[in-house]
């Protein structure tokens, strides 16, 4: 038997205002469209924001369903719609903001595992690191320099 250890990095930045000046931009209008999230069930309001190789910028905010399974996260609305906008594009730069219409989110809040199995698709797809910011309502924000520091063992079309 063999063990192995995995090792990952993060930046941390103290709040919104410490992020350079074109995060702060891309993480201002994730806080926006999280405002716009449709979350009547969970009261819980995500936003992302998606900075393409073009200079596009995407937006999605989660968007929930009576029929729980049938709603969609707000990381893969951006995701998706700009893959069909945009087919030829690739994700550079991805910010996520999340809050609580019942209590104030201090810590940064990750991408759910569904959303981080379509960020590696396409993270694997356009052979480039996405950079993953991401954040609470306020307080730290997290930097990744890849999806490969929160889904380490990805799984891939490689396993097909």
């Amino acid at each position: 038997m063999k063990e192995f250890n995995i090792t990952t990095s993060f930046t941390t930045f103290d709040n919104l205002n410490e992020l350079p000046e074109e995060i702060q931009d891309l993480m201002n209008q994730a806080v926006e469209i999280r405002k716009k999230a449709y979350a009547p069930y969970s009261k819980f309001r995500v936003g992302a924001a998606l900075l393409l190789d073009n200079g596009k910028i995407v937006l999605g905010s989660n968007q929930e369903n009576a029929a729980y399974p049938s709603g969609l996260c707000a990381e893969r609305v951006a995701i998706f719609h700009a893959g069909s906008i945009y087919p030829e594009a690739k994700i550079i730069k991805m910010a996520i903001t999340a809050a609580s219409d019942t209590n104030q989110t201090t810590a940064p809040i990750p991408p759910c595992g569904s959303c981080r199995q379509s960020i590696a698709e396409y993270e694997i797809k356009q052979e480039t690191p996405i950079e993953i910011y991401f954040m609470g309502e306020i307080g730290e924000v997290y930097k990744s320099s890849s999806l490969k520091n929160l889904l380490p063992l990805m799984f891939d079309k490689k396993f097909l």
